[in-house]
């Protein structure tokens, strides 16, 4: 188990640093992509709750908001329930900004896959895409 645990380690590495390579260049770092896709994964968010979910710390988290917010990629607004809470969510620009950078990782791992692999190796890594998620789930 130990094997297979590290040669697919070493494979997801692999592959992430060549999707990184794909990367748009539009400026944005790794970590406010994450912020991004995070909120348009889950809705608005307050800050807490994303910097619990992102693993960061409340300074770091901070800095990142405020440049996505300088950006006009994320909005703040008082929480409806708790107008202490404020909520942030992300704009229709930062959507824009996340789907031109995932659509074009995704175009170069779709073609390599046509290009470099069987219809069955493909669904393998269907049914592997799935169990990583499960096994990511916190």
């Amino acid at each position: 188990m130990r094997a297979t645990a590290g040669a697919l380690r070493q494979g997801m590495a692999q592959l992430g640093r060549r999707l990184r390579a794909e990367r748009v260049s539009n400026g944005l770092s790794r970590s406010r992509l994450s912020l991004l896709n995070l909120l348009a994964l889950h809705g608005p968010m307050t800050a807490s709750a994303m910097a619990a979910a992102e693993r960061l710390q409340p300074q770091s988290l901070t800095r990142l908001l405020s440049r996505l917010e300088d950006d006009g990629l994320i909005v703040r607004s008082p929480d409806d329930a708790d107008r202490r809470q404020v909520r942030i969510d992300i704009t229709r620009e930062g959507v824009a900004v996340l789907d031109e950078d995932t659509d074009r990782r995704e175009a170069w791992l779709a073609k390599a896959m046509a290009e470099r692999l069987t219809a069955t190796e493909c669904e393998v890594l269907r049914l592997a895409a799935g169990l990583m998620e499960r096994l990511a789930d916190d």
